[in-house]
């Protein structure tokens, strides 16, 4: 039998995109409509967001133990989060944690490699590219990490918190990131990390300037991976 994969959820709609997309491939590896056991629990977004605005890492990490101890207690045997900006928290959870995890940058990291890539963009909220979360472990994998300048990152931040995580995706919006990533483009950059799960709603690679890295949909099926692997 596959693991019980357990999902912290921050946003509806990066929770919902990474839950379809576990659902959806997963009848791919195990037959028609089959997938993982699959529980979810999420705080309201409204409590991460006010101790993200304070920098409250140890308070952002309570909240995740909270849900990593309730979806242990429901059977989940590992947890993910489909939200790269709380795993700047991680490094406070898991040694505390009742489960292990995987680490949405090291699966990018992994996918990068993979793809041959060597200097990437990075895309998210604010706290996320201010954040070590991406930068130390793309240099692990000799891949080097360009965020974005500060005017970009308030840019992409409103279209996120303002528009990504209410489900709205408008063409000013898509304006406004596809000039972002040219710049990265030109700045030599050979693909770009949508390091914001709400991202690859209006970011792809039929849209993008570069190639995308969907965190997304890469931790999902990296998860897949680890639940239907052979004992």
């Amino acid at each position: 039998m596959p693991q019980h994969i357990g999902i912290v959820a921050c946003s509806s709609e990066g929770a919902a995109l990474c839950y379809r997309t576990l659902c959806i491939e997963g009848s791919e590896r195990l037959g028609a409509h089959a997938h993982p056991e699959i529980s979810l629990h999420g705080h309201s977004l409204a409590d991460y967001v006010e101790r993200l605005e304070r920098h409250d890492r140890s308070g952002i990490a309570a909240l995740m133990l909270d849900s990593a101890d309730k979806l242990a207690r429901a059977g989940a045997d590992f947890l993910i989060c489909p939200d790269n900006t709380l795993h700047d928290a991680l490094p406070l959870v898991e040694p505390r944690s009742p489960r292990p995890w995987l680490h949405i940058a090291q699966v990018i990291a992994a996918r990068a490699t993979e793809r041959g890539f060597h200097r990437l963009g990075l895309t998210g909220t604010r706290w996320l590219v201010g954040s070590e979360v991406y930068p130390g472990l793309l240099a692990a994998h000799g891949i080097e990490c360009m965020r974005p300048t500060l005017a970009e990152r308030e840019a992409v931040h409103e279209i996120i918190m303002q528009e990504l995580v209410r489900g709205v995706q408008s063409a000013g919006a898509l304006d406004t990131l596809q000039r972002v990533v040219r710049r990265m483009q030109a700045a030599g950059c050979d693909a770009v990390v949508l390091a914001c799960t709400e991202l690859p709603l209006i970011l792809n690679d039929t849209n993008s300037p570069l190639p995308t890295l969907d965190s997304t949909r890469e931790l999902a099926r990296a998860a897949l991976q680890r639940a239907c692997a052979a004992p």
